[in-house]
């Protein structure tokens, strides 16, 4: 939807076959505005090259307009133990707008994530969520998604980013 609305966009994701299938259809569809990147965004790629200054690190590329945050945070909350503070904290230094859907443990997406795990995670509820995410943004809409216990959120940045120094 962004891209047909002209955006250029950036989109990630640490499967390297989902990249590669989304570049193959970018490339069959002749997409120009759209950049399939592979990166684990709990272990991402530090600035590299000559004195660090050849290839910027993600962040150093930021901060983005909007971030569509989607099927993300349950992966980075029970897989990889990111408390939910953490992640919204490091959503508020990467953009201004974030769209950002909250998969509760009901889901079967996450209750195969904790299928092979003990479930030490009960802070992971979507009051807490709110909570967490409600410190760094303004929850400007929330809408439960037709068939499933996910909740989709448009937020927007307390305060603008990056900061303004007085």
């Amino acid at each position: 939807i962004a891209i047909a609305q002209g955006a250029q966009a950036i989109c990630f994701d640490i499967d390297p076959a989902c990249v590669e299938l989304n570049y193959r259809e970018i490339v069959r569809g002749g997409e120009t505005n759209l950049l399939p990147l592979l990166l684990d965004l709990t272990n991402p790629s530090p600035r590299i090259g000559w004195a660090n200054e050849e290839r910027m690190s993600i962040a150093d590329r930021g901060p983005a307009d909007l971030i569509m945050a989607l099927a993300l945070v349950h992966h980075l909350a029970i897989s990889n133990n990111v408390p939910l503070p953490m992640i919204a904290e490091f959503m508020g230094q990467s953009c201004n707008w974030l769209l950002i859907e909250f998969v509760p443990k009901t889901d079967p997406k996450v209750q195969k994530l904790l299928a092979t795990r003990e479930d030490v995670f009960p802070t992971y509820t979507e009051p807490a969520f709110e909570e967490a995410f409600s410190k760094v943004f303004q929850v400007l809409r929330s809408d439960r998604i037709p068939g499933s216990d996910r909740t989709l959120y448009l937020m927007e940045r307390r305060s603008p980013w990056p900061p303004v120094n007085p």
